[in-house]
Formats: C-alpha cells, structure tokens, sequence
C-alpha cells in the first residue's frame, strides 16, 4: 500500500511540476530501511518529499512513548521494546505563497514485548492523518480539502471525520505560541478497535485521497502573482512549520530516537524559513485572518 500511494502521489507532482524526483533507498542499523522520494528546487514546489520506510528491531522507552498517542501505560522499567513500523510520511512546500503546503502521514506498528514486562504490552494499531497548512484562506480551497477528508472518512465510519478533524486540530498545536501549524484535516492514532484488515482498508482510502484533496488546490493557486510582502508571510508560516516539527511532533522524535536516516526524517522541513521578532499582523488583514484561523479552529464543512 505504501509503495502504490508512493508512486500515486510522486507521479501526480512530476506532472504539475515538470521535474523528477531523486531517488534514495536506503537501510536502517539494526533492522529495516526505506525509500526517500525528494523534488528541491522545481518549478511549482520547492521541496516535496514522500518517504516509505519498514524498520525492525528494539526501540527504547521514550521512541515507544513517541509512537504512541497513549502513554499511560509506559513506563521507563520496560526497556527496550521489539516493535515493527511500516509507513508513508510526506511534506510538500510550494514556491507561490498562494499555494498550500500539504502533509500527511498513514503507519501501522506493532510491538512484541513478552507479556511479563511491565509498561509495554504486546500491541499494534494504526495512525496517520492528512493536514492543510496554507499561508492564505480561500475558503472554497479549504472546503474542498476538508470535504475529501470528510469523504474517505464517511465510507468506513460517520463518526470518523468530525472525531478525527478535532483530534488533527488538538495535535497540531504549537503550544508555546497557543497556535496550529495549519488549518487542519483529520489526524489519528492507536486506531486497532476493529479488524486489522478493515483498518488498512481506512488508511489506504485516506493515503488514496491526497491527490484529489491537494493537487487541483496547487494547480489553482501556482501561478498566481504575488509580492515580496506575500513572500515574506510564507516565510514566517514555514518558521511555525519549524517549530511544531522539531519541538513537538512525535514521528521527529521517533525516527531520532531509533535511529533513521537524517536527512528522511528531516526532510518536512522547508528549504527556508523566516523569523521576525513580535511579528504582528495587521487586525483584519489577510495574514490576520489567517492567524486567528490558526488560533481559533473553525469547522470548515
């Protein structure tokens, strides 16, 4: 499934952008390795990235704390835990500040700890999720977004999307700036209440609909005229994009944690970012509106 949705998504953006991905397979010590899919530097995006990766082996407390959303159940006596992850993880970062940045990541894990250790039981279980991180709202790109979420979501459970879409909104939170990285979408995790088969059945339908959620947003947006101003807004956006994945983000930390390739790990990050000091946008403007957007989740649908 990983592969597929792989191969969906890099030939989708090969066709807008005109340039090919490089291509980089590469293994894990200790067990496992990936393949990391990277366009810098083309004509519509500055940096894309869709990485797979199956990895094996013993992974330590806080890399189990990382993976799971749930971490009452963890404790540090547990020590090193035999798992096995299998995943999809892509970020892309346009040129035109018009056009949206895009994540979305679907994994399964399961661990292997003998049942006499405490702290970390014999478990798998599902995550994943598709987000929309925009440094301007065109109310009509968002809805759409969040209605092919809704969508994908709908065919396996009605409860799912307005469940996930909180979740997306509560996980995404740079907490030291009491702001989203973005505008949402759904985000989940620990997900193994129902057949296995059922909710592989879920994640392949949601890392399926990223090209029809994202793809026709960029084709709108690419060329659209813009200003140094514009620029500089984007710039600022992509520093918050910065914060959230090195301070916050769980699957960060995981891969650092156990051992993955750097540069794949650190491949969400933008090409550039910008920092002001106190920036603050102007009440009412279109970076304003953005910002309270970011500060205050709305329900888009």
């Amino acid at each position: 499934m990983i592969l597929s949705a792989q191969e969906e998504v890099c030939d989708a953006v090969e066709a807008v952008d005109g340039s090919k991905f490089r291509q980089d397979v590469w293994t894990r010590p200790g067990g496992g390795g990936g393949v990391s899919r990277v366009l810098q530097d083309g004509n519509v995006w500055e940096k894309a990235g869709v990485n797979v990766s199956v990895v094996y082996g013993t992974m330590p407390p806080e890399a189990y704390r990382a993976a799971k959303a749930d971490t009452s159940v963890t404790k540090d006596k547990a020590g090193r835990i035999p798992f096995f992850a299998a995943g999809i993880s892509s970020v892309m970062h346009p040129k035109n500040p018009f056009a949206p940045t895009v994540h979305f990541n679907y994994r399964y894990f399961e661990t292997d700890t003998p049942k006499d250790v405490e702290g970390a039981p014999r478990s798998w279980w599902f995550g994943g999720g598709t987000d929309f991180t925009p440094s301007y709202i065109f109310d009509e790109d968002v809805k759409h977004f969040h209605e092919i979420q809704k969508r994908a979501c709908d065919k396996f459970d009605p409860e799912y999307y307005p469940k996930f879409k909180k979740w997306c909104d509560d996980y995404f939170l740079i907490e030291h700036r009491g702001e989203r990285r973005g505008l949402g979408g759904i985000f989940f995790d620990d997900l193994n209440d129902r057949d296995p088969e059922q909710l592989l059945g879920f994640a392949t339908e949601c890392a399926n609909s990223v090209v029809d959620a994202y793809i026709p947003i960029v084709e709108k947006r690419k060329d659209t005229p813009f200003t140094q101003a514009n620029k500089d807004w984007q710039q600022l956006r992509r520093g918050r994009y910065v914060e959230f994945n090195l301070v916050y983000d769980r699957g960060t930390t995981f891969g650092l944690k156990t051992g993955g390739r750097i540069e794949s790990i650190l491949m969400s990050l933008p090409l550039s970012a910008r920092w002001e000091y106190d920036h603050q946008p102007i009440q009412g403007s279109e970076e304003w509106n953005l910002l309270d957007a970011c500060k205050n989740p709305r329900e888009w649908l």
